[in-house]
């Protein structure tokens, strides 16, 4: 007998009105100035603004608001979205607390074409402001509480990462 396929969608901006939630968080928490913004335009969200790397800055984010522990059984996240040649993390977080461990996994869309990418759990590397962690329990579908997008690693200029949906999936 064939596992069942488990499949989770956890924001469709084509069906949900509003933003949802997400929050900013961009390098002006240690003094940068770049900036973002996270906004449903047209059955879309759009995630976009400017990393600067003056006043030792250079990152934005978002952060979804929490999601119900729904997960279990899953070992992938599916993204459909459309970039702009620059690198992004997706990020997730297991605590609500945002002074805790984040897992990211690192994806670069091309410029300008849809794609559908697969991110396993199992490639997910804990991290904390920006230092990769050991000794971190590897990411537990069942703890998952929040995911994200960031722009980092000196990626300065105007950035913009176009999202359709998010699932997790599983056998």
């Amino acid at each position: 007998m064939t596992p069942a396929i488990v499949e989770r969608t956890l924001f469709d901006f084509s069906t949900v009105p509003g933003d949802d939630g997400w929050q900013i968080l961009n390098d002006g928490v240690m003094g940068g100035v770049s900036s973002s913004r996270f906004e449903r335009i047209r059955g879309l969200a759009v995630f976009q603004g400017t990393v600067s790397l003056d006043n030792n800055g250079g990152f934005a984010s978002v952060r979804s608001p929490l999601i119900p522990p729904r997960l279990s059984g899953c070992d992938t996240f599916v993204l459909r979205v459309r970039g702009d040649g620059h690198r992004y993390k997706f990020t997730v977080r297991m605590q609500s607390s945002f002074d805790r461990a984040i897992y990211q996994s690192v994806f670069a869309p091309a410029s300008a074409a849809w794609e559908e990418l697969r991110l396993p759990f199992a490639d997910f590397v804990p991290t904390f402001r920006g230092r990769t962690l050991t000794g971190e329990p590897p990411l537990d579908s069942a703890g998952i509480v929040s995911v994200g997008f960031l722009i980092s690693e000196k990626q300065a200029g105007p950035f913009r990462l176009e999202i359709a949906w998010i699932q997790a999936v599983g056998r």
